[in-house]
């Protein structure tokens, strides 16, 4: 493997900085700097909208959808240049989820329906897979959907459906069919929000915000044309995006900005009278974190220029997802060490230093970082607990 990025490479980033230097405004660049995950609807599609001028809102799409035709390693440093700078990070749940499976295994008509508003940044989407009873294991999933004429009528409940509250469209797994096998009888359908019959109810988590949902589905008509694909194939379907989010879930490009930001806070925090930098300590911890996401971003980068292996393809997106959701607490760990007692204070997520005097207790880079930490602790559950992913490598690639 050639660790060196080429002269042409080199140029894009150099084209990639300046574009971000010249579109990213202040407003959004102060928000995603202290909201590490959760920001706002017009914060995350107003960064999508001017990224779709220039083209670029799904760089790892295939070109002809509205993607850039850009090389993996080009996908690789839009997406680093992008964290470096405080840039919003494109919607998980629309962009690499719900886009590419539409793109991988629907209708040319829902195709032509769905994808432009997500390109333009129209919409936001949710998704609709865990239930009460059925986090990790998903084929207890016990939301039915049943077919009257040209509609699927759904009843049930989800749970820890991200953006709901302020989402436009949900994408679910249901279950069509209950005579057959659990795998074989769920179905992927797309909703919107606003039919009739749906409650969401936000829950508020350990960061402050209320960002995750329960969704409540009383004899909601769904059009059978938003079916993806066929009935019972949703199985097969989710196996696919869950790949795509356990490979994303490794949040390669946040964990390294967050460690520069655990940097930053030391240079400017002391202990004993010098710099937490200067500490022994703290720097070898910091350059042990450091070199850990130096080896995940290799493997990531295999995967993004798909290296052959004779992994299975699923045992290593485990693996990225479990290496990544443990780097992203040991980040945030270490950001909370680094503040000292000022990590005690906790700030609402769009709270700020309101003057001169507060700001001098609590610099620009205290808030967020508490909250973050907290959120960090669920890492390690959603998209597939760390139990789960081991045992998934165990099973897959070493065939325990």
């Amino acid at each position: 493997m050639d660790f060196k990025f080429s002269r042409e490479d080199e140029a894009f980033r150099i084209e990639v900085r300046e574009f971000i230097r010249a579109n990213l405004t202040p407003e959004l660049k102060r928000a995603a700097y202290s909201h590490i995950q959760h920001l706002g609807r017009e914060h995350m599609l107003g960064w999508t909208r001017i990224l779709h001028k220039k083209g670029w809102s799904a760089p790892h799409w295939p070109k002809q959808y509205g993607g850039t035709g850009w090389t993996p390693l080009q996908q690789h440093i839009f997406l680093q240049e992008c964290q470096d700078a405080d840039a919003p990070v494109e919607h998980f749940q629309t962009f690499l989820l719900v886009g590419p499976t539409v793109i991988a295994f629907g209708s040319e008509e829902q195709k032509q329906k769905f994808l432009p508003p997500m390109l333009r940044g129209d919409v936001i989407w949710s998704q609709g897979f865990s239930e009460p009873n059925a986090g990790s294991d998903l084929a207890s999933l016990k939301t039915t959907a049943v077919r009257r004429g040209d509609k699927y009528i759904m009843n049930g409940t989800k749970i820890w459906t991200s953006n709901s509250n302020m989402a436009d469209w949900c994408f679910f797994l249901v279950r069509t069919n209950s005579e057959v096998k659990p795998q074989a009888g769920i179905s992927f359908l797309l909703c919107d929000l606003r039919s009739p019959g749906i409650t969401i109810r936000p829950i508020r988590s350990i960061d402050g915000h209320e960002h995750l949902c329960q969704v409540f589905l009383d004899n909601v008509e769904v059009p059978a044309e938003n079916l993806v694909g066929e009935e019972g194939k949703g199985w097969t379907y989710a196996k696919d995006l869950l790949e795509n989010e356990r490979t994303s879930s490794a949040f390669l490009y946040q964990s390294r900005r967050e460690l520069e930001k655990a940097r930053e806070i030391a240079q400017f925090e002391t202990k004993n009278g010098r710099p937490l930098a200067q500490d022994p300590e703290f720097s070898r911890r910091l350059a042990r974190v450091q070199i850990e996401l130096q080896a995940l971003e290799y493997s990531v980068l295999r995967v993004l220029t798909d290296e052959k292996t004779r992994y299975h393809s699923i045992a290593v997106a485990a693996v990225l997802k479990a290496h990544g959701s443990d780097l992203q607490q040991k980040v945030t760990d270490l950001q909370l060490e680094a503040l000292g007692s000022r990590a005690l204070h906790f700030f609402p997520h769009d709270v700020q230093p309101a003057d001169d005097a507060e700001a001098a207790l609590w610099p620009g880079y205290t808030p967020g970082r508490t909250a973050g930490a907290m959120m960090s602790r669920a890492a390690t559950i959603y998209g597939g607990s760390l139990q789960v992913q081991r045992g998934i490598i165990a099973k897959l690639a070493f065939g325990l």
